[in-house]
């Protein structure tokens, strides 16, 4: 019976390999070969009608152009104008009325500390001087009723001196109860914290609650209008600071990308750090700068002594892994080289090997790598 089995089983695969060497059949009596010719016939006709344009990159010559360096360095933004608010009375804090991120004006409270000490003092001092307004109204009287009797003779001039001597004392005693009550005055607005011009909260130093004591830092604030980079140099580079050609300051950018800005002011101060032996090195941003915030990190770039360099854009070079290349324009069209790359410079990036003065080097090298790309701007 197995025999047999088996004998069946070759029969329907002769059968089966009958049918595909005679080109088969698909579902509904249709030639599977009949179905991939018209499929691949429908595949030629939609890829012909296509239109493939090749795309066109524009290029640059390689320059030798005077480039300065002096070197690199780390600095950190800095608001021309910040003041750290302090408590200068003791008392409870009340209230803080802001938080970091506020925008404030001038004079806007900030924060309120519990007056009532120093309202019980403005208190004292106002009836001070009213006991001496009224001191003062009874020593000009005596004064004038001493001067009359003197004059008819009924006093003597020595008792006409002492009425002098003590309206001068209750004159001064007078003027010394006003004062305290300026003083009072003044002590009593300290318990309110005010911004001393507009400007945005960095930083609160202190909650609700908390004791305020004088020195002690409550809000930090800054006006945002004006900002600064501040650089620590080496005291040994000082001199060729002051003789840089040329700084610049690596500034981010909305989309992520950085650019070189040239500073408004640049001031070196004069004296140096004894530990660090260094000096603070200071650029004024210019006022149209968005987008950095006090704290934050920059490069600054700083350029002495012009030499002539071989330099490229820096978005002409390609970085994938350890491979540093260019697409350079020929006869046969673009062809990726291999280069060696030196320092970063305003006007571009050093090419210390692999192109020369002649040759032409794509500005977008992701295009110039495509099939057919041909290059523009010759």
């Amino acid at each position: 019976m197995k025999k047999g089995k088996s004998d069946n089983d070759r029969q329907r695969m002769k059968e089966s390999l009958g049918m595909q060497e005679q080109g088969g059949f698909a579902h509904g009596n249709v030639p599977i070969r009949a179905v991939v010719t018209a499929a691949l016939a429908c595949c030629a006709a939609c890829w012909g009608s296509l239109s493939w344009a090749a795309p066109e990159v524009a290029v640059v010559a390689v320059q030798s152009r005077a480039v300065g360096q002096l070197g690199e360095f780390d600095a950190v933004v800095q608001a021309v104008q910040q003041s750290t608010l302090s408590a200068q009375t003791s008392g409870r804090i009340l209230g803080l009325r802001v938080q970091a991120g506020d925008r404030v004006r001038a004079g806007q409270l900030l924060a309120t500390i519990d007056d009532r000490e120093t309202q019980a003092g403005v208190s004292r001092a106002t009836a001070a001087v009213a006991q001496a307004r009224a001191e003062l109204h009874n020593a000009k009287a005596h004064f004038a009723r001493n001067r009359e009797l003197r004059a008819q003779g009924f006093v003597s001039a020595s008792a006409l001196d002492t009425a002098q001597a003590q309206l001068d004392a209750t004159q001064a005693a007078m003027e010394q109860a006003e004062a305290m009550a300026r003083q009072s005055s003044v002590q009593q607005g300290f318990t309110q914290l005010t911004a001393p011009y507009d400007a945005l909260v960095l930083q609160t130093h202190a909650e609700a609650g908390d004791l305020a004591v004088p020195g002690k830092s409550i809000v930090t604030v800054f006006a945002p209008q004006a900002l600064r980079v501040v650089v620590q140099l080496p005291l040994s580079r000082a001199k060729a600071i002051s003789a840089a050609s040329a700084v610049e300051i690596e500034m981010p950018q909305p989309d992520g990308s950085t650019q070189w800005i040239t500073p408004a002011v640049r001031t070196l101060l004069p004296g140096a750090d004894p530990v660090a032996q260094t000096v603070e090195y200071r650029l004024d941003l210019p006022k149209s700068i968005q987008g950095v915030l006090p704290g934050q990190q920059v490069r600054v770039r700083i350029a002495s002594g012009l030499q002539q360099r071989m330099v490229i854009p820096r978005s002409a070079v390609l970085q994938r892994g350890e491979l540093t290349a260019v697409y350079v324009d020929s006869a046969q069209g673009f062809v990726l080289r291999a280069v060696r790359l030196g320092g970063d410079y305003a006007q571009g990036v050093e090419v210390l090997a692999g192109l020369t003065n002649k040759d032409r080097v794509a500005l977008d090298p992701l295009r110039a790598g495509l099939a057919g790309a041909s290059s523009v701007g010759r």
